[in-house]
């Protein structure tokens, strides 16, 4: 213990870039939190961050009945730095401008955030401001040739994937897409 492996490092990006937050008072600790549709999805990420978790995934019972599966990583003094990286000053969320992606992170983040319209996909950026979406747009350009726009959702913006590279991107995050997630997938 005492650092990240570079599988956990691309989990942790693809997390943080959806629903994953990160909590610090002096040292860090990383908290998964999905519905009961994703317990399977909860459970592959507790498999991956096991050494660094007290106690596993729990089932949550909140409102009108919502279950939902979560468990946190005890707090770590080497998550610090994503934490500084990933939350600003005023401790929202934000994109750093130093990030590399990998198919792997690009899969988690779909599997976390990503949701299927018809032949093509949405990846759920809403929690970003438009900067931070910009630099998502670019980095899917830049890292993967994978191109795509703001699409607006309500009164907030999100990330569609262009369908004519759809193709593309199911190439790069297949391979890591676990069973239970593929139904995001179009085909």
């Amino acid at each position: 213990m005492g650092s990240l492996t570079e599988e956990q490092k691309s989990i942790l990006i693809g997390c943080l870039l959806g629903d994953g937050t990160l909590r610090r008072k002096r040292n860090t600790l990383l908290e998964i939190n999905h519905s009961d549709k994703q317990r399977d999805y909860v459970f592959w990420i507790y498999s991956k961050f096991r050494g660094l978790v007290s106690t596993p995934p729990k089932i949550r019972v909140s409102g009108l009945n919502r279950k939902s599966y979560r468990f946190t990583t005890r707090s770590l003094s080497f998550l610090n730095e994503f934490y500084e990286s990933f939350y600003s000053k005023s401790h929202q969320k934000t994109v750093p401008r130093d990030l590399r992606l990998n198919p792997l992170s690009l899969a988690i983040w779909f599997m976390d955030d990503g949701s299927k319209s018809r032949n093509t996909i949405y990846l759920n950026t809403q929690q970003f401001d438009l900067s931070d979406q910009g630099y998502l747009l670019y980095l899917l350009k830049s890292n993967f040739d994978v191109e795509a726009t703001l699409n607006k959702d309500k009164h907030y913006f999100r990330i569609r994937i262009k369908t004519c590279f759809m193709k593309k991107f199911r190439d790069l995050v297949s391979p890591y897409i676990i069973k239970s997630m593929e139904y995001k997938l179009p085909l």
